[in-house]
């Protein structure tokens, strides 16, 4: 899942389509900068193709203002009772954000079974998502939070890892400098990643 910081809205489209283009059929564009909700506008009316979330949902206004913005999922980095609420009345799809066994044990007695863990490095990586498949069968992740190329496919063999999310196909300079070739590069890599 690429996870995305757009400072400049007339590149939310073109890398959404470099995207696409990559074999990456979904963006998680985080509300970091003053014209994210404008850019998931944008993608969501150029780019059908693509599933447009917004990610870094960190209040609970927020999950209102991505879904009428055209956000088709959201993704928190953590989770309170107001956020699971706010996100769960938008009627989208969304990721909780959890980074202990007792957050995740709250997502889970609210009903939620895919998670966002994050951050995924700082909070003990594969070895620390190994130590909750058993105790936890039912949650599943989208670890994100330093996740790289080379560590990707160690999260994606976990059998509670649905996906994995990095910034590290959308580099900053590559989105400044209007590199999409470059992102549909990263994008088919991370694409074929197993």
């Amino acid at each position: 899942m690429p996870v995305v910081v757009i400072d400049d809205v007339d590149h939310a489209v073109p890398v959404a389509r470099a995207l696409v283009t990559g074999g990456l059929p979904a963006i998680e564009l985080t509300l970091r900068t003053p014209v994210a909700l404008e850019a998931i506008r944008a993608i969501s009316a150029e780019v059908p193709e693509i599933l447009v979330g917004a990610g870094t949902i960190v209040a609970p206004g927020q999950a209102k203002l991505a879904a009428d913005a055209g956000a088709q999922f959201l993704v928190s980095p953590g989770t309170t009772v107001q956020l699971l609420h706010a996100m769960q009345e938008t009627g989208l799809p969304f990721l909780p954000g959890t980074a202990t066994v007792s957050e995740v044990l709250a997502a889970l007695e609210a009903g939620c079974t895919e998670l966002k863990f994050f951050p995924a490095e700082a909070s003990g990586g594969t070895a620390y998502l190994k130590s909750l498949a058993s105790p936890v069968p039912t949650a599943r992740f989208c670890p994100t939070g330093g996740i790289t190329p080379a560590s990707a496919p160690s999260y994606l063999a976990l059998p509670n890892v649905g996906c994995v999310g990095g910034s590290w196909l959308t580099p900053a300079d590559a989105l400044a400098a209007g590199d999409w070739g470059r992102v549909t590069a990263l994008a088919a890599e991370a694409a074929a990643l197993r």
